[in-house]
């Protein structure tokens, strides 16, 4: 029978009797436990193991807890991991400062054991809930994805982190919206901004961001194609087509004539003629009707 995966708690904390504390506790209740004394070494040990939860002390020398929060869930892999803050102080200030540093709750010192256990078991299992979610989101082909207030990504379905990835104007760029994204999204939550905003990728492909809602922290934002711009660019890499031919089969298989489709792309209809029949002899088909049908079989694709 295989052996049942074990929950993997990193506990990121400078006193050695919390951590000895923290792992006696953790590791009775049948979770792997893995330790980090500075925030540093927490970024470190993430390069090499992704915990399922993260327990976070919030004032540490160095690299304090809240920006160490900050750094971890600026990776896109861990964005989804829950963050606990653990700390003496329980000003407001510093209750405030945990959450907007992306962490999910906060407990303050001396931990009791039980009220530990128990928060851990909730937000592993809302972690998985919203995992589970995701994957089935991205199943059906959505591309969505939420962002903290700021801009920032807290998760993405794959195929949204695939086109994030693909919009980043270099790979050590923060994981979140652009400047214009960031006020673009400012006047979404203010109620001022209706209009998509839109993101241009490395190939220059350009993907529209739209306003779903908000929930708490989180705003759920969607990604999508410009149906035109998909359509040529599917019909141009799966058929032996140049880019000017995708065009013209594009508009072809939208029913347009040769005058509406040299209008469309500004061409002379003998222009258009000629394209079609260059078209006809890569296609190896002989009239329009049947360079439709092929075309309108590979849009089916886009829904």
């Amino acid at each position: 029978m295989p052996e049942t995966r074990r929950d993997i708690v990193l506990v990121v904390d400078d006193s050695p009797d919390t951590l000895s504390f923290l792992t006696e506790a953790i590791e009775r209740s049948g979770a792997t436990v893995l330790v980090a004394m500075a925030g540093d070494l927490a970024l470190d040990l993430v390069e090499e193991i992704t915990p399922d939860i993260i327990l976070l002390d919030a004032v540490m020398p160095g690299l304090d807890g809240f920006e160490t929060c900050r750094r971890l869930k600026a990776k896109g892999g861990l964005a989804h991991v829950p963050v606990i803050f653990m700390t003496g102080l329980s000003e407001t200030e510093h209750i405030v400062k945990g959450l907007e540093a992306g962490g999910v709750d906060y407990v303050t010192k001396p931990i009791a054991p039980d009220e530990i256990l128990a928060r851990i078991r909730v937000h592993l299992a809302g972690a998985r809930a919203a995992q589970s979610l995701r994957a089935a989101l991205d199943t059906t082909g959505r591309t969505l994805f939420a962002v903290d207030p700021a801009g920032a990504v807290l998760w993405a379905t794959p195929q949204a982190s695939q086109v994030l990835a693909a919009c980043a104007p270099r790979a050590d760029d923060a994981y979140g919206l652009p400047a214009a994204g960031r006020t673009w999204l400012r006047g979404c939550l203010a109620g001022t901004q209706g209009a998509p905003f839109t993101l241009t990728d490395l190939s220059g492909a350009a993907h529209t961001v739209s306003f779903v809602g908000r929930t708490g922290n989180e705003v759920l934002l969607r990604l999508s194609r410009d149906a035109t711009a998909a359509g040529i660019e599917l019909l141009r890499t799966r058929l032996p087509i140049t880019a000017r031919e995708a065009d013209v089969l594009f508009w072809l298989a939208r029913g347009k004539s040769n005058r509406d489709i040299g209008e469309i792309l500004t061409l002379s209809p003998r222009t258009i003629t000629k394209h079609l029949e260059g078209i006809y002899a890569k296609l190896g088909v002989e009239n329009r009707t049947a360079a439709s049908i092929i075309a309108a079989r590979q849009l089916q694709d886009l829904g």
